[in-house]
């Protein structure tokens, strides 16, 4: 599905950067053809302004996505979720960043689960980046405490992961 989407705006790499954007960061286009997180409107000049692009394209994206029915079906549901991992160590917690080979390769998130179960440890939450959106996906797990050094190593040894870097 993503890839569609990309696809119908693949003629415009400023208008692709601002649907990449969006998604990115949960963002939705409200029923006005604007981009909204819930119901706080984000000022298109401060989007454009972070993507380098003039706030028309903005505008124009924002608009082409309301009006395609397929695509504001989408962008009008996309919700953002809190990412405990940059703070999870204030927090006390572990985290675990797995870099795998191929992102598309099934089983990893299991695999990794079942490693971490086995020493009793609880996950507070797994988040696995889409590799449509982003070079170098990883999927990142916050843990109830630390991390033991054997963990790692048993991490390292799933087939499929190619690094592993805890927090």
């Amino acid at each position: 599905m993503w890839q569609e989407i990309l696809t119908k705006f693949k003629r415009f790499p400023a208008q692709e950067k601002v649907v990449r954007l969006i998604l990115q960061r949960g963002f939705q286009v409200n029923e006005h053809g604007r981009v909204v997180s819930g119901n706080i409107e984000i000022p298109h000049a401060q989007i454009a302004k972070e993507l380098n692009v003039d706030r028309r394209v903005v505008d124009t994206t924002a608009q082409a996505i309301r009006e395609d029915e397929a695509l504001w079906k989408v962008f009008k549901n996309v919700h953002s979720m809190t990412f405990l991992g940059d703070v999870a160590p204030v927090l006390g917690l572990g985290v675990i960043e797995i870099a795998p080979v191929n992102a598309a390769k099934t089983g990893i998130l299991g695999d990794v689960a079942s490693a971490v179960a086995q020493y009793g440890i609880s996950i507070r939450q797994a988040v696995s980046d889409d590799p449509y959106f982003v070079e170098s996906p990883k999927l990142t797990i916050i843990t109830e405490g630390k991390i033991p050094g054997e963990l790692v190593r048993q991490l390292m040894e799933i087939e499929g992961v190619r690094r592993v870097t805890v927090y």
